[in-house]
C-alpha cells in the first residue's frame, strides 16, 4: 500500500496552523490540531415538545416563558413565519393561532430529563465533554479530519435515534470559533449540520466574521457592545483585528481572550460542568407570580417554598450557606414601582432548610408594603462553602441539619416528584396538573403544559401498536 505525505499550512484568523495529510488508498485524510467540537440542539425547547408528540414535527411550535408570558423558543417553521424570541404572547396570540401556531408552556422537567439523556449519549463519542448549558456541550477532539466528520455524524444520528432531538455541530480550533461554526451549520442546511471552521474560512475568507455583528460574538454583552461600537468595532472581524493589549486595558482580560480566540488561539478554559449544577458563589431561586401577591403572610409562603428549593440545590452539592437574601418587586411598568431586598447573616453556616426558610422570611419581615401588588420574589443563598471542608473552632460549628429534614425532603422529592412535601404551609395544597402547589394563587401559570413523560408515572405516553 502506497502512502504519500504532504504538508499543508492554513491561516485561521491570522494564526498559523500546520497540519499534515495522508493519502491512503485514495482517501485524503489530514490530522486536525486539537479541535473543539460544539454540539448544540436545534431549537431545544421546541424540539423537546415534539418527542412525545410527533404530530408537531414540521409545524410552527413556540414555547413560552414563566406564566406563559413571552416566546423563548421557536421551531424552524415558527421562525419562517416571522415569530421573534422575546415577543409577548398576548400580542401575537390571535394572529399566531390563525397561522396554525401551537403554543406550549415551559415544561422544565421534560427539558431537563431529555437534556441529561442527550448529554449522556454524546459523551460516548469523544474523550472529554464539558456540558456548557442545557442544550449544548463542548467536546475535545484530536482525531483526523475524516474521522472527526464521521464521528460527528454518528453522534448526530445517535442523539436523533435515542432521544429524538436534532443536533448541529461546529468544529474549530477555539470555543468562540466553534460557536460561529455551529451557528453556520444551523443556518446553512447544505452543510448537513456539521461544519468545520476551516471550510468556512477557505470558501468565504474574512466575509464570515465581517457579516457577524460584534453583539453576537460569544462573551460580548450589550453594555460592552455599545463601548466597542464607539471605538468603531462593529463586527466580529473588527474585534479580531483589534489590539489585544488595548482591549484588555479598556475592558477586561476576558474580552482580550475573545480577541485571541477569534484569531484561532485557544484561551477559554473549561468551566464547571453545567450538568452537575454546582454553584460556587450563590444559589438563586426566583419566580414571577401568576397573580399579584399582597401582604407578608402570603408573600412568606412563596419565600418559604423558594428557600426550600434553594436548599435542595444546596444539599445536592453538599454545601453550606453563610447568609440568606430575599427580595420582592412590583411590576416595572407600574408608576409606583418598588423593589425591596434585604439579607440576613446566619449565626453559623447552615444547610438546614428550617433555618434558611426562617431567615428568608425574616429578611423581609416588617419591610414590605402590605398593600403593594408584588409580582416577583426570590431567595438567594450566599457565602457558600463546602460542607466537608468547613472547619472552625470548637463551639462554632455549622448549623447542620441534624434531624435529617433535608434528607427526608430529598427522598420524598425523588419518590413523589417535587413539592409534594414541604416545611410549613407554603401554599402546598395537594396535587394538580401543573404542579403540586397549584392550590396557591401565586404559583406559576402554565395553562398549555405538555406531558412530562420521562419523570411522571401518571403522564407516561401510551403507545398503540
Amino acid at each position: 500500500m502506497a502512502n504519500s505525505m504532504r504538508a499543508e499550512h492554513s491561516t485561521l484568523g491570522g494564526h498559523s496552523v500546520e497540519s499534515s495529510a495522508n493519502t491512503i488508498q485514495g482517501a485524503d485524510v489530514f490530522r486536525l490540531p486539537n479541535a473543539i467540537v460544539l454540539a448544540d440542539a436545534n431549537n431545544f425547547f421546541a424540539s423537546c415538545e415534539t418527542v412525545f408528540n410527533p404530530q408537531l414535527a414540521g409545524r410552527p411550535v413556540v414555547v413560552l416563558s414563566n406564566n406563559d408570558g413571552c416566546v423563548v423558543s421557536r421551531s424552524a417553521a415558527a421562525k419562517q413565519i416571522g415569530i421573534v424570541n422575546g415577543t409577548p404572547w398576548f400580542k401575537i396570540r390571535d394572529q399566531a393561532e390563525h397561522d396554525g401556531v401551537i403554543a406550549r408552556s415551559s415544561n422544565y422537567e421534560l427539558y431537563a430529563s431529555l437534556s441529561h439523556r442527550m448529554m449522556h449519549v454524546m459523551s460516548g463519542f469523544f474523550s472529554h465533554q464539558e456540558v456548557y448549558s442545557i442544550d449544548e456541550c463542548f467536546l475535545h477532539n484530536t482525531m483526523t479530519r475524516a474521522r472527526t466528520e464521521q464521528t460527528c455524524n454518528r453522534l448526530r444520528n445517535a442523539v436523533l435515534r435515542g432521544v429524538g432531538i436534532a443536533v448541529s455541530v461546529g468544529v474549530a480550533p477555539t470555543k468562540t470559533l466553534a460557536k460561529i461554526a455551529n451557528h453556520w451549520a444551523k443556518e446553512h442546511p447544505a452543510s448537513h449540520n456539521v461544519t468545520f471552521w476551516t471550510d468556512i474560512l477557505h470558501e468565504y475568507g474574512d466575509d464570515v466574521l465581517r457579516s457577524i455583528p460584534v453583539s453576537e460574538v460569544w462573551g460580548v454583552g450589550r453594555r460592552i457592545t455599545k463601548k466597542l461600537m464607539s471605538m468603531g468595532i462593529t463586527t466580529a472581524l473588527d474585534l479580531q483585528r483589534a489590539d489585544p493589549v488595548l482591549i484588555q486595558h479598556r475592558f477586561s482580560v476576558l474580552l482580550e481572550r475573545t480577541v485571541l480566540e477569534l484569531r484561532g488561539i485557544p484561551c477559554v478554559e473549561d468551566a464547571s460542568n453545567a450538568s452537575s449544577g454546582v454553584r460556587r458563589t450563590q444559589i438563586l431561586c426566583s419566580r414571577m407570580f401568576s397573580s399579584p401577591v399582597r401582604g407578608f403572610e402570603t408573600l412568606s409562603q412563596a419565600l418559604s417554598v423558594y428557600a426550600q428549593q434553594a436548599c435542595h440545590r444546596l444539599h445536592r452539592q453538599n454545601s453550606l450557606c453563610g447568609s440568606v437574601a430575599a427580595f420582592c418587586s412590583t411590576s416595572p411598568f407600574s408608576k409606583e414601582y418598588s423593589r425591596i431586598g434585604n439579607s440576613v447573616i446566619l449565626d453559623d453556616p447552615s444547610d438546614n432548610p428550617m433555618v434558611v426558610s426562617k431567615a428568608a422570611c425574616d429578611a423581609l419581615r416588617h419591610r414590605i408594603d402590605e398593600h403593594a401588588p408584588y409580582i416577583r420574589a426570590g431567595v438567594m443563598l450566599l457565602d457558600l462553602s463546602d460542607a466537608q471542608d468547613f472547619n472552625t473552632f470548637e463551639g462554632m460549628d455549622a448549623q447542620r441539619d441534624e434531624h435529617g429534614i433535608g434528607n427526608v425532603l430529598e427522598i420524598a422529592t425523588r419518590r413523589f416528584v417535587p413539592r409534594r412535601v414541604g416545611i410549613g404551609y407554603g401554599g402546598l395544597r395537594g396535587a394538580g396538573r401543573n404542579d403540586a402547589d397549584t392550590g396557591a394563587t401565586w404559583t406559576m401559570r402554565r395553562d398549555m403544559l405538555s406531558i412530562r413523560g420521562t419523570t411522571r408515572w401518571d403522564e407516561m405516553p401510551i403507545v398503540h401498536a
